[in-house]
């Protein structure tokens, strides 16, 4: 949709340029009538058309859409209908892509949708675990506090997902600068040491004569790896796409020796997490269970839950029917047994996945603490390697001169 730029008078004799996201100028006209204003001009706002070749999606930042719900639950309770917060907060919005989506809500709401409803149809762009949230807040009428158990919910996710970025970004910096400095000295320098040592006619060690069958082959066949890389880069990112092939990648990553505890952990967390929260927010469980599941991102965790709701039909507990899905470990399986037996259910679940938030930090913790100097070593024992390679010869040439 295109953006328009209108300029209006409203009745007191306040002339004001005001931006609008509409289908048409019709329909943007017709939105500031209906408010009252009169439109004096309606005309497109140029500098906000994107080249559909060069441009890319805009995203809605987490932290900006977490702002607006604070600020959403203030308007709310403080008495201002939603329809009149939404059109506060589309003023006050920074986030193009939100501005955008808020202004077609409000068209929504006007045409006499929920709330829900309105953010329903921008499903792609907000988890489903926000629009469940509204429909909770909606049927049980304190749709404040639905929201800010919401926002918790987003923050801490969020700060999860941060910390573990944080906490990767040095291994990797020094894995993808440890390939560089090996694929410089395998093409550039071992290379030239070879035509240098041939001239002298001396007898290479073996180390030595390895490394620079390995440096020829890398460099003769250069462009040979780039495309396999290449073709290897365009193929996962073809399995990313089909439903299929990420159940099967999904599926190994579960059978790696380490990491099979932290993605399994991750996605139970995850699953606990978001179901407490939609039980606060007065769903049922039969209703919760399927959207708390697409919370899961492992697809194969997730395609082995979608069993979870027939046998809940079936009279099974909660706990066994997680215990059939085999994806969840057993302290989870006990304590949402304890939950279910007390009649805490939306507690225990909240305690489940604290506990295995703090077991997940501790493991990436230790993975990071184990890398760092594995890596040091491995670039540490590849020099050593390669200047034995570049100096031992030298001595033979000398010998050979002597």
């Amino acid at each position: 949709m295109p953006h328009f730029l209108c300029r209006l008078a409203s009745e007191d004799g306040r002339i004001m340029s005001e931006p609008f996201f509409s289908p048409s100028f019709n329909e943007c006209r017709k939105h500031f009538e209906e408010e009252g204003y009169c439109v004096l001009s309606v005309k497109r706002d140029w500098k906000k058309i994107q080249v559909p070749v060069l441009s890319k999606e805009k995203k809605i930042n987490e932290k900006d859409f977490i702002a607006f719900n604070q600020e959403l639950v203030a308007l709310i309770r403080a008495g201002y209908p939603i329809l009149k917060s939404i059109g506060i907060l589309i003023q006050r919005v920074k986030n193009e892509k939100l501005k955008e989506v808020l202004m077609l809500v409000e068209k929504e709401i006007r045409g006499g949708k929920a709330l829900s409803e309105a953010f329903e149809q921008h499903e792609s762009l907000f988890s489903t675990v926000y629009i469940a949230s509204l429909m909770a807040g909606e049927r049980s009428g304190n749709l404040a506090e639905t929201i800010s158990r919401y926002n918790i919910y987003a923050r801490t996710i969020s700060q999860t997902k941060a910390r573990i970025k944080t906490a990767l970004t040095y291994p990797v910096i020094l894995i993808v600068f440890s390939f560089i400095l090996l694929f410089i000295l395998l093409n550039f320098i071992l290379p030239r040491f070879s035509t240098f040592y041939a001239d002298y006619q001396a007898q290479l060690p073996s180390i030595t004569r390895t490394l620079i069958s390995v440096s020829l082959a890398v460099q003769g066949n250069l462009v040979f790896i780039v495309a396999f890389i290449l073709l290897l880069f365009l193929v996962y990112i073809r399995m990313q796409k089909n439903e299929r092939s990420q159940v099967f990648l999904d599926r190994l990553k579960l059978k790696t020796p380490y990491g099979k505890q932290i993605w399994m952990e991750s996605a139970v967390s995850l699953f606990c997490r978001t179901l407490g929260l939609l039980l606060e927010g007065g769903i049922s469980l039969l209703a919760a269970i399927p959207l708390a599941s697409r919370s899961v991102p492992n697809k194969y965790m997730y395609s082995r839950m979608k069993i979870l709701p027939e046998s809940i039909k079936n009279g099974e507990s909660l706990t066994e029917s997680l215990r059939k899905t085999e994806c969840v470990p057993p302290l989870a399986l006990d304590m949402i047994r304890i939950g279910e037996s007390s009649a805490n259910l939306e507690g225990m679940l909240s305690d489940v996945a604290e506990v295995y938030d703090e077991r997940i930090s501790s493991k990436i913790d230790t993975i990071v603490s184990l890398i760092q100097p594995i890596i040091i070593i491995f670039m540490g024992l590849v020099v050593a390697v390669i200047l034995l390679s570049v100096y031992l010869p030298i001595f033979n040439i000398i010998q050979v001169t002597n």
